[in-house]
């Protein structure tokens, strides 16, 4: 196939080597959290409903640049094109939330049973499940920008997925876990949206319109300080990587079979459903800035939503939990292998249309 996508932006040489930043990050947000503990738990307990302020401000600073570039009326004009929305609500809804259950038990019944007490194993699958029937709301705008992604459909796929967490969510836990009811922490998930949605889409339309209206230059300017604010994004990633380790560190040194044994289907379904996504993306011919966050979008998880919910039902020292801290923890490497080889594969793709 002919390559008709236009070239992507070049990267950083910081960029380039992002993913030995990363490993980095995770081994010294380890080192910290053992050697800091008190500080790292006062950063930790840093929370308004659940959702970490560090950390959050930290995504502020790697979503504010994409947010700058989204034209409001590129918004509307996503909604108008809806094959890679449909997509990603397929994905999201009707496949991740099934196959997800459906690893758990594979491995944690079957393949490693011999390894795993029972009860563990039923808890390690129910936080699995929570990873799965809760999309991501924030860190996808940061995958979405690294390769290219057009920010409009992102921002329009993250505003739909939302809705429909709203409504779906509960019932999906609860259907899939067996229980007659689940507790949704509503401040969670709004406050969330809020936060890494609506806010900062809001103050981004304000500082551009106040750029572009200051004549000529304006457009000149708004590229300009996206560009210097480029670095800034790749800093925060690192640095809440390194956070989010150091205050999950001491569950990873307490109990690391637990985790290594839960990363083994967590990564089978993040590829698996990368492929599956993307995959369906070229066959649909979607442009690459629309197939790679469709298909990014369903590969990471609202991991501060499925934390609270498992704390909720099975305690905070529940097998549960340690599943979905440990979603949190393989996410951000998997994640940056799947924008490498987004990167690599984009002349699959077509380029997309005005």
């Amino acid at each position: 196939m002919t390559d008709h996508t236009p070239a992507m932006s070049p990267i950083s040489r910081f960029e380039r080597h992002l993913t030995l930043w990363v490993a980095l990050a995770i081994a010294a947000g380890i080192a910290l959290g053992a050697a800091f503990p008190q500080a790292t738990g006062a950063l930790a307990g840093a929370e308004i409903a659940r959702i970490n302020l560090p950390v959050a401000v930290l995504v502020w600073a790697m979503i504010f640049p994409m947010m700058l570039g989204i034209a409001p009326r590129a918004v509307l004009d996503a909604g108008r094109r809806p094959a890679g929305l449909v997509l990603t609500l397929v994905v999201n809804w009707l496949i991740k939330p099934f196959t997800m259950a459906a690893l758990g038990i594979l491995f944690f019944e079957h393949v490693f049973a011999d390894l795993v007490d029972p009860q563990d194993a039923r808890a390690y699958i129910a936080g699995m499940i929570l990873l799965g029937v809760a999309p991501c709301t924030a860190m996808v705008f940061v995958w979405s920008r690294l390769v290219d992604g057009d920010g409009a459909f992102t921002l329009a796929q993250v505003g739909i997925n939302d809705l429909v967490m709203i409504l779906a969510f509960a019932p999906l836990a609860a259907l899939l876990l067996g229980v007659a009811e689940v507790f949704v922490p509503w401040d969670t998930l709004l406050l969330s949206v809020l936060l890494f949605v609506v806010i900062p889409f809001a103050a981004a339309m304000l500082v551009r319109a106040r750029m572009l209206r200051s004549g000529g230059g304006g457009q000149r300017a708004l590229d300009d300080l996206s560009h210097r604010l480029k670095p800034w994004g790749a800093g925060a990633l690192i640095l809440t990587v390194a956070l989010l380790f150091a205050f999950q560190g001491q569950r990873v040194l307490d109990r690391p079979l637990g985790v290594v044994l839960v990363a083994v289907p967590l990564l089978v379904q993040s590829y698996g459903i990368f492929a599956l996504a993307y995959l369906a993306a070229r066959v649909m011919k979607l442009p690459f800035s629309v197939a790679a966050p469709a298909a990014l979008i369903g590969t990471s998880n609202f991991f501060e939503l499925a934390v609270a919910v498992a704390i909720g039902l099975f305690g905070i020292d529940s097998g549960a939990v340690l599943a979905t801290v440990v979603g949190v923890l393989v996410e951000v490497p998997v994640m940056l292998s799947l924008v490498a080889f987004a990167r690599r594969t984009r002349h699959w793709f077509p380029a997309a249309t005005a």
